[in-house]
């Protein structure tokens, strides 16, 4: 049998007057949409790290309080299993900007009926089952 590196993620999906915030990827990073987020650090919960990547990623400032457990998806990928825990928020301040300029070209808005067709697509499945109310999923790429 073998052995997968676990890791464990989390992600935003932040709406704001029936828009959403994705994150333009640069072209050495896929140049694709994404959502807010990364990797949970291992002295921090899965909301901590979503409010510090918001923070590092895009400049926004989001209170544990506003953040809900919206999407759960398992992912198998080559020899990693991840775990990535989707909140959502719709309460937010600061002043929204790329921060990571080698890994983000822009931070955008986009109407949920005319989403962006370049979404990365562990985005667009997660968007959809959460759309449909599912909040555990399942993805296996080799």
């Amino acid at each position: 049998m073998k052995l997968r590196k676990i890791s464990l993620k989390a992600r935003l999906i932040l709406y704001d007057k029936g828009k959403i915030l994705l994150l333009k990827q640069t072209k050495p990073n896929g140049g694709n949409y994404s959502l807010v987020g990364g990797t949970v650090e291992e002295d921090e919960t899965a909301r901590q790290s979503v409010i510090r990547e918001s923070y590092e990623e895009a400049g926004l400032i989001i209170d544990k309080k506003d953040l809900k457990l919206v999407h759960v998806l398992q992912k198998l990928q080559g020899d990693e299993q991840r775990l990535t825990l989707y909140f959502k928020a719709y309460k937010w301040k600061g002043t929204l900007e790329s921060k990571e300029r080698k890994k983000f070209k822009k931070v955008e808005w986009f109407d949920l009926d005319e989403l962006p067709s370049n979404m990365t697509a562990t985005v667009k499945h997660v968007l959809t089952a959460y759309r449909h109310g599912i909040l555990y999923s399942e993805m296996e790429n080799p």
